[in-house]
C-alpha cells in the first residue's frame, strides 16, 4: 500500500533515495512516497524510544525539545498513538540523529500480498508503560486502508497493576480465559470466558484480573486517523 505524505523539513537533513523524495517549491516541504509494510508504525515507535534511551534522554527532555506533551512522546512510544507527520519529524530533529539513519533499519518493502501467514516464532514480546504484570505479546500489524490495526496477546497476572490509561483508538476486547474487571471512564465491567469488549479508548481505561490464575486477553486496536 502507497501511502504519499507531506512533512515540512529543513534544509540540512536530505533523505535517501530509496525513499523516493521530491523538494517542492520553496524547497521547505518535502514529499515522501513510502510503501508501508505491515508494521512500520512499531517500527517507528520502537526506533523513537530506542534512540532516546541510547541517548539518555528522558520523557520530559524529549517531549519539550520536540514541542509535545510528555504524555503524547509515551503514547507514541509505547504504540497507544500514531504521531502526526509534523510531531515525527520534531522528534527526529530533536533526537539529533539524520533523517536517513532513522530509516535504515526500518523495513519499507511493500506487503502485496493478499494472504499473510505469520509464525508463532515471529511474535515478539513487548511492554507498555510502568506496568506490573502486564505481559504483552504482538501478534500482527498491518495497515487496511490507511488505518493501522494492530493484534496483541495480554497476559494478565493476578498482582497485576498500573494507572489508568488512554490510546488514541479503539479497542476490541476477547477474554480467552480467567476472570477480568475492566474500568472505561466511570463504568466497570465485569469479564468472563468469552465475553468481549468494544471501545473508544481514548477513555481512560484499566483491566483488572479479578481472579486466581492469569487472565489472557485478545486485543485489537484500531488507531485513529490523524490530520497531518
Amino acid at each position: 500500500m502507497l501511502a504519499s505524505v507531506f512533512i515540512p523539513v529543513c534544509r540540512c537533513a536530505a533523505p535517501s533515495a530509496d525513499l523516493t523524495t521530491r523538494l517542492l517549491a520553496g524547497g521547505l516541504t518535502l514529499r515522501i512516497a513510502l510503501t508501508m509494510k505491515e508494521d512500520i508504525i512499531i517500527q517507528i515507535s520502537n526506533r523513537i524510544k530506542n534512540l532516546r534511551k541510547e541517548k539518555n534522554v528522558t520523557l520530559q527532555e524529549l517531549s519539550e525539545s520536540a514541542g509535545v506533551s510528555k504524555a503524547m512522546l509515551s503514547q507514541v512510544e509505547n504504540s497507544r498513538a500514531i504521531p502526526s507527520l509534523p510531531v515525527l519529524l520534531n522528534l527526529i530533529r530533536s533526537l539529533n540523529i539524520d533523517f536517513n539513519d532513522f530509516f535504515k533499519d526500518i523495513n519499507l518493502l511493500p506487503a502485496d500480498n493478499k494472504v499473510i501467514h505469520r509464525k508463532k516464532s515471529a511474535n515478539t514480546s513487548f511492554e507498555k508503560e510502568n506496568a506490573q504484570g502486564f505481559y504483552y505479546q504482538r501478534l500482527f500489524s498491518t495497515v487496511v486502508e490507511d488505518s493501522h490495526v494492530d493484534f496483541v496477546l495480554l497476559r494478565l497476572t493476578p498482582d497485576a497493576r498500573r494507572p489508568m490509561v488512554s490510546t488514541d483508538a479503539w479497542e476490541f476486547k476477547y477474554l480467552i480465559s480467567g476472570s477480568v474487571t475492566y474500568y472505561i471512564g466511570e463504568e466497570t465491567y465485569e469479564m468472563e470466558e468469552g465475553d468481549s469488549l468494544f471501545f473508544d479508548a481514548s477513555e481512560q481505561h484499566n483491566p483488572v484480573n479479578t481472579g486466581t490464575e492469569d487472565a489472557l486477553l485478545l486485543v485489537v486496536y484500531f488507531f485513529k486517523k490523524r490530520a497531518v
